[in-house]
């Protein structure tokens, strides 16, 4: 049963796992945009690469949009967290 906020989209994922290149990104078709609190769930079987090598496969997603109150908890919780970065001090002693 599909939850009425939520919808399937294809999708293409690019992998690579390579000495320059480390990633895994998902683009949505059809030019969906994702908001913050909104869920995506991208179905198959795990890509599964060896060293050196990348791969462009394609998928279907579930797109969830969030609630109005999910997306205002998201967008709370995410300015905090980023503040959390500045949290950071550097000192001019070297460690051993």
């Amino acid at each position: 049963m599909t939850h009425a906020r939520s919808f399937e989209v294809r999708c293409w994922i690019a992998v690579e796992q390579s000495e320059e290149h480390f990633h895994a990104h998902v683009e949505l078709a059809d030019d969906v945009a994702i908001h913050p609190g909104d869920s995506v769930r991208v179905h198959g079987e795990p890509i599964v690469l060896a060293f050196g090598q990348s791969v462009i496969a394609e998928r279907i997603a579930t797109v969830t949009r969030a609630g109005p109150l999910q997306r205002a908890w998201t967008k709370l919780r995410a300015h905090f967290e980023f503040a959390e970065l500045y949290e950071v001090s550097f000192s001019g002693r070297s460690q051993p």
